[in-house]
C-alpha cells in the first residue's frame, strides 16, 4: 500500500501539472497561436510582408540614390553646401538639441520617478495625476507659448531654445515610465538601507539608480529619436541656416537639386543620410528599447 501510494502521489501531481498548463494555454491566445503550425506560418507570412512594406521606401532611395554616379553622390551632398546648408553641419546640431533634450529627461523623469513611488509627501497622488495629463497636450498647442517664453529669455537661435520645449512635452512619459518601474522594485532593499541610517539622495544613488539603468537608456534613446525626428520647434526657433537640424533639411535643401537624373540620385543621396541616425538608433537601440518597456522590479 505504501509503494502504491508512493507512485499514485506524484502521478496524480504531474496530471495537475499538465492539465494546469494546458488551461494556462486556453486562457492565453498567443500561447494557442504559438502552437498551432498554420497559425504560426500565418503570423510569419504577415511580419515579412510588413517588413518589406517598411524597406521598400529605404530600398529605393538607396538604390536611385546609387542610379547615376555611384557613392560619388553621397560624397558631393557631404561636402557642398545644399542651400547654404551643410549636411554634415545638420548632423551635429541635432545631436547637440537631442544630447540636451535626454539628459534633461532622464535627470528629471529618475527624480520624479522615485519621488512619486518611494517619498510620501502632500498632494503627491494630484500632482502626478496632473503630470499625466500633459500626455494628452500637443506639441502644436504650445507653440505660442513658447515662442513668447523663448523671446523673452532670449533662446532663439540656441539649443536649449529648441531641446527645453522637445523635453517638456517628453517628461510626462518620461515620469510615467520611471515611476511605474519603481513601484515593481523591491520596498525591502529601501526599507533596509532606510535602517542602516541612509538619508533620501543615498537610497536614490545607491539603491534606485542601478535598478533603473534600463528604463533610463530606453528613455534616453526615445527623446534622441523623437529629437532627430522633431520639425516643429526647429523651424520655429532657429532663424539662421548655420543651425538646420536634420530634419529641416529636408525641405530646405530641396530647393537645391534639379530635375537632372545626376542630381536627383544626390538628392536621394542626402535623403538616405538624413535617414541615416534613426535607422542606426533603432538597429542598435531596439533591444534596450524593448528591455525597458517590458522589464520591471520583482515584487514581493
Amino acid at each position: 500500500m505504501t509503494t502504491t501510494a508512493l507512485v499514485t502521489v506524484p502521478a496524480a501531481a504531474a496530471r495537475r501539472r499538465r492539465r494546469t498548463a494546458a488551461d494556462a494555454e486556453e486562457v492565453n491566445p498567443l500561447a494557442m497561436l504559438r502552437s498551432r503550425r498554420r497559425d504560426r506560418v500565418i503570423i510569419q507570412v504577415i511580419l515579412v510582408v510588413l517588413t518589406l512594406w517598411w524597406i521598400f521606401p529605404l530600398a529605393v532611395a538607396v538604390s536611385s540614390s546609387l542610379g547615376f554616379g555611384g557613392l560619388q553622390n553621397y560624397v558631393a551632398v557631404l561636402t557642398q553646401p545644399l542651400n547654404g546648408v551643410y549636411l554634415g553641419l545638420t548632423f551635429v546640431n541635432s545631436a547637440s538639441i537631442a544630447v540636451i533634450h535626454a539628459v534633461v529627461v532622464c535627470v528629471v523623469s529618475a527624480l520624479a520617478g522615485f519621488a512619486f513611488s518611494r517619498l510620501e509627501f502632500p498632494w503627491r497622488e494630484q500632482i502626478y495625476y496632473a503630470v499625466l495629463i500633459f500626455l494628452a497636450v500637443p506639441g502644436t498647442a504650445i507653440i505660442v507659448p513658447v515662442y513668447y517664453i523663448s523671446g523673452t529669455l532670449g533662446l532663439f537661435n540656441t539649443p536649449f531654445g529648441v531641446a527645453l520645449p522637445e523635453a517638456a512635452l517628453t517628461l510626462p512619459f518620461g515620469v510615467l515610465l520611471m515611476k511605474n518601474f519603481a513601484d515593481g522594485l523591491q520596498a525591502s532593499t529601501f526599507e533596509a538601507a532606510a535602517v542602516d541610517g541612509a538619508n533620501t539622495w543615498q537610497i536614490f544613488r545607491r539603491i534606485y539608480l542601478p535598478q533603473v539603468r534600463s528604463p533610463l537608456i530606453n528613455l534616453a534613446i526615445l527623446s534622441v529619436m523623437w529629437s532627430f525626428q522633431d520639425f516643429i520647434f526647429p523651424s520655429l526657433l532657429l532663424r539662421t541656416p548655420e543651425l538646420t537640424t536634420a530634419s529641416q533639411a529636408v525641405q530646405t535643401i530641396r530647393g537645391a537639386f534639379g530635375a537632372t537624373p545626376q542630381q536627383n540620385a544626390e538628392f536621394f543621396a542626402a535623403l538616405v543620410l538624413l535617414s541615416l541616425p534613426a535607422v542606426l538608433l533603432v538597429t542598435f537601440g531596439l533591444r534596450w528599447v524593448s528591455r525597458g518597456l517590458t522589464s520591471g522590479g520583482s515584487k514581493e
